[in-house]
């Protein structure tokens, strides 16, 4: 799974119609999927309409997280048990297609962003409903790694997947709910909507406008409540965080959050949050799954992964809460926090 994000859609147009007493056509819907809180606003339909294509968004959502859920029945958790029994099982073309995307972007990555250490993401007990802080045996974790799952091992002929590496379990919570946010923008369109947001745990998906305005978002604050910075989402743009502070637990001082380095095997530290912006036809997929080689790359390795991931606007927050952001991205935000100075790299 994806480092959940809880970023804050923030509506300014709401409070302007509240100012002059009339009610914004601002129909908006939450649910919750994918392990997280999503929220869907379209602006300027009539409620019927509106409440239509929301609700087809909605059970979308509940079918994707049905197909890829990682530990629960479904067709992604059927072939981690072909896998693990070296055994082919034919699939959907739909996870054919993601299986390929994914190990491209795996590619890409140089492995950093990799679906296939379900197992070791379960060993650290990420993999559960209710969340139970497990920390695993040294050896079980240096077992994982040498095994050295890759997204590389499967091969996809005629429908049917397998696994040359039988430690192979794909995950694929860094995939999914971008590929969600892909899916709804579709299906929105196809419904004639011109101008909504699609929130799914903190990856955010604009469409159209919100008003005479742009729909305007806001970042968390990793270790605060409310946002570090606000910015303006225009038509097809997604941004997308990855933070330590949503799935994690605490050892002492130690703090382990989900987002694990697939070449030590533990939990990444020494970064409080990476966020990404995106936008073109796969601006929903590449806002969750590129986010993850930057943060696994930490303060001193995220630029040249942005580089790697073709990340223009990307900023990362250190451990001590230092922000580190590209001059694209700066142009973009407005900080909430006047105390906040930026380090600005080309």
């Amino acid at each position: 799974m994806t480092g959940l994000l809880r970023i804050l859609a923030i509506v300014a147009a709401l409070l302007l119609a509240a100012c002059e007493g009339k009610e914004p056509p601002l129909y908006q819907e939450q649910g919750y999927v994918f392990g997280t809180l999503v929220e869907v606003s379209v602006y300027g339909e009539t409620e019927p309409h509106a409440r239509q294509a929301v609700s087809e968004v909605m059970h979308e959502f509940q079918r994707l997280h049905d197909l890829l859920h990682a530990w629960q029945p479904g067709e992604l958790s059927e072939l981690n048990v072909a896998f693990a029994k070296g055994e082919s099982m034919a699939i959907s073309a739909e996870l054919v297609s993601m299986l390929q995307d994914a190990a491209q972007l795996s590619a890409q990555s140089n492995r950093l962003f990799n679906p296939a250490i379900g197992g070791l993401v379960g060993l650290w007990g990420f993999h559960a409903d209710e969340f139970r802080m497990v920390q695993p045996d040294e050896k079980q974790i240096a077992r994982w790694v040498d095994a050295n799952p890759q997204m590389s091992d499967i091969t996809i002929v005629r429908g049917r997947a397998e696994s040359k590496n039988k430690s192979v379990q794909l995950d694929l919570g860094g995939y999914a709910k971008g590929y969600a946010l892909d899916r709804a923008a579709e299906l929105m369109r196809k419904q004639g909507i011109r101008n909504a947001l699609i929130n799914i745990g903190g990856n955010i998906m604009a469409l159209g406008r919100h008003g005479k305005r742009p729909w305007r978002v806001g970042i968390q604050h990793p270790r605060k409540s409310g946002a570090l910075a606000t910015l303006e989402l225009h038509d097809g743009e997604a941004i997308g965080t990855s933070g330590d502070y949503q799935r994690y637990f605490m050892t002492g001082n130690v703090r382990y959050c989900h987002l694990i380095n697939p070449r030590s095997g533990y939990p990444m530290q020494g970064v409080q949050a990476v966020t990404i912006l995106t936008r073109g036809p796969r601006a929903g997929v590449l806002s969750d799954a590129a986010s993850k080689p930057l943060f696994i790359s930490g303060p001193n390795g995220w630029r040249a992964a942005a580089r790697q991931m073709d990340l223009a606007e990307a900023m990362l927050v250190d451990a001590q809460g230092n922000v580190h952001l590209t001059e694209a991205l700066q142009k973009r935000l407005e900080f909430t926090d006047r105390n906040v100075h930026p380090q600005v790299v080309p």
